[in-house]
């Protein structure tokens, strides 16, 4: 029988198979290691540099999401010199573009008064619009860096908004990959990719397209996987909601039969944003344009509140009741006239799975016809 392989991270031996990375054993045993590049699914690069740890015999930090474990493997994930790697990296970071959060305020002499202050979201609300869900905000308090220790980086490129889904602030990109793997081996679009070197370095689109103009499809998984505020949905910008706000709210998805299910974060009483429920199938975190972003019909003005009945060429308002009962007795008529196979009905994906099944059982059990279609092809 083989041996069991161990590996020993900040003096405890754990086990770990073939392939696993120390990020890997290190998360399964419960021990934090912070990451900004790393993406569950996709090929480690190791580009941010946050999840260095020390590996004892190693000449330099190692970055654990993309290196194996080895059996005997010595690791340290918060030594001295790991701290400092780490805090210099994010001092790079918040200096490469745009971050004016309030990370910036770190001249307060109590760090509890700072951490106080964060969770007044009224005093940031006109700043980043990932404001309080910003995972490079959240590291840059952890490790108490300040983001001025470096000018700021020059921004290359303008925002751009000219499609009805999301917009790309490139000044607040970290240039971490995440969107890219999002798009090319999570949902295997191919849509988006690294382009132009050293500090022009950008994300591009084939040909460098604004994106309506290129092979996009508006599946949004790039905005889901983007750590900052460099890609954000427009619906978010003018109504934006601190995350103190926001509730969220699990629910399956309605425009097709797969299934997918989908966090709906409410504020207000109202929608403000979709996201993928990660690591529970069968989308695991993957929304189509659909179940992402066409929620807007909640809130619509011309939506429909109360039951119409047309009176010759007008409609006039009506109670529920009196509504029922008119198609009730219509669909009787017509029933005994022409038989039930001369009836059809039409659901919509704009109605929850429940309703439809309601729909589809009333049609073949009451009316007694199989005439029954679901139009998800919105």
């Amino acid at each position: 029988m083989e041996k069991e392989k161990t590996i020993v991270i900040n003096g405890s031996e754990f086990v770990f198979s073939d392939g696993e990375t120390i990020l890997e054993v290190a998360k399964r045993n419960g021990i934090d290691i912070p990451t900004l590049c790393y993406l569950k699914g996709a090929s480690p690069t190791g580009s941010c540099r946050i999840c260095v740890v020390e590996v004892e015999g190693a000449r330099n930090l190692v970055a654990s999401c993309a290196a194996p474990a080895a059996p005997n493997m010595v690791v340290r994930t918060e030594s001295p010199r790991v701290v400092k790697a780490r805090r210099m990296n994010l001092e790079l970071l918040l200096s490469s573009g745009h971050h004016n959060c309030l990370a910036q305020d770190l001249d307060m002499d109590s760090w509890s008064d700072f951490q106080l202050q964060a969770m007044e979201p009224e005093e940031h609300r006109e700043l980043c619009p990932a404001y309080g869900d910003c995972r490079l905000q959240e590291l840059a308090i952890e490790y108490q860096v300040k983001g001025n220790l470096f000018p700021p980086a020059e921004t290359h490129y303008p925002i751009e908004n000219v499609n009805p889904f999301f917009v790309r602030d490139f000044s607040r990109c970290i240039l971490c990959g995440r969107c890219v793997q999002a798009c090319n081996e999570i949902q295997v679009n191919n849509a988006i990719s690294h382009g132009y070197r050293g500090s022009e370095s950008k994300i591009v689109a084939k040909g460098d397209l604004a994106l309506k103009d290129s092979d996009c499809v508006f599946c949004g998984q790039c905005v889901q996987a983007c750590p900052v505020g460099a890609l954000y949905p427009r619906d978010q910008v003018p109504d934006f909601f601190s995350p103190i706000e926001v509730k969220k709210v699990r629910t399956t998805c309605s425009y097709c039969g797969v299934g997918c299910q989908l966090y709906l974060h409410v504020a207000d009483n109202r929608v403000v944003r979709v996201t993928g429920v990660e690591d529970v199938g069968p989308n695991y975190g993957r929304l189509c344009v659909k179940g992402r972003f066409a929620y807007d019909f909640l809130e619509h003005p011309d939506r429909l509140k109360t039951p119409l009945i047309r009176e010759n060429d007008t409609f006039r308002e009506a109670t529920w009741d009196e509504a029922l009962d008119l198609v009730a007795r219509r669909l009787n008529e017509i029933k005994e006239e022409s038989g039930p196979d001369s009836i059809g009905v039409f659901t919509s994906a704009r109605l929850t799975n429940e309703e439809n099944y309601l729909a589809q059982k009333m049609t073949r059990a009451a009316i007694g016809t199989n005439n029954v279609d679901h139009c998800a092809r919105l």
